[in-house]
């Protein structure tokens, strides 16, 4: 079993930029096109955008690469990061409402990167998981045509939780950056 310590010479399969792990016309988040009108659809294209380069960053990897940890003392991976952005999409539905929480998906605090084990039922559970969650956040977000509404106990605007989405994509598709890059050498894009 490979070690974090023990540095993949770096890979890519881009053949124009190098630096990069695929050349920009066989990116599939690569739009040359106009952007999109509008706060909304600017925020879908960009959420949309991360959500695709998180499952590009875990793309033909076995269960094992997948659950590997980064460095100790930390539990981070890139199954626990799917595992922990299901977890965050359900909870974004509990700012929505005052009323009764969803319970977290996976039980306890930190399940979701502690449990991430190098089990493909889990690495398949985990998809399905953030699948779901993703679409039920997508709904559930849908009702409000106000970006500038405020909801649920804490009075958070619809165009707020939008935006921390995007941050929270973003944030550990930088993340799987790293680990990714760790694993087998693929450098980031």
């Amino acid at each position: 079993m490979a070690r974090m310590t023990d540095a993949p010479e770096r890979w890519t399969q881009a053949t124009v930029y190098p630096d990069m792990w695929t050349d920009p016309d066989d990116d599939p988040r690569n739009s040359e096109g106009v952007s999109p009108d509008g706060e909304l659809p600017t925020l879908q294209d960009f959420l949309t955008n991360y959500r695709m380069t998180l499952r590009m960053k875990c793309e033909g990897l076995d269960a094992e690469q997948l659950a590997r940890r980064s460095v100790p003392p930390s539990t981070m991976s890139l199954l626990g990061l799917v595992r922990h952005l299901a977890e965050v999409e359900r909870d974004w539905r509990n700012w929505l409402h005052d009323g009764e929480r969803l319970p977290k998906l996976y039980g306890r605090r930190d399940a979701d990167f502690e449990d991430a084990v190098a089990d493909q039922a889990v690495v398949d559970a985990a998809y399905a998981d953030l699948e779901r969650e993703q679409a039920a956040t997508d709904a559930a977000l849908a009702a409000f045509a106000d970006l500038g509404e405020r909801v649920g106990k804490d009075g958070i605007a619809i165009r707020e939780l939008l935006v921390h989405r995007v941050e929270e994509y973003a944030r550990h598709c930088g993340h799987a950056d790293l680990l990714r890059e760790c694993i087998d050498g693929r450098v980031g894009q």
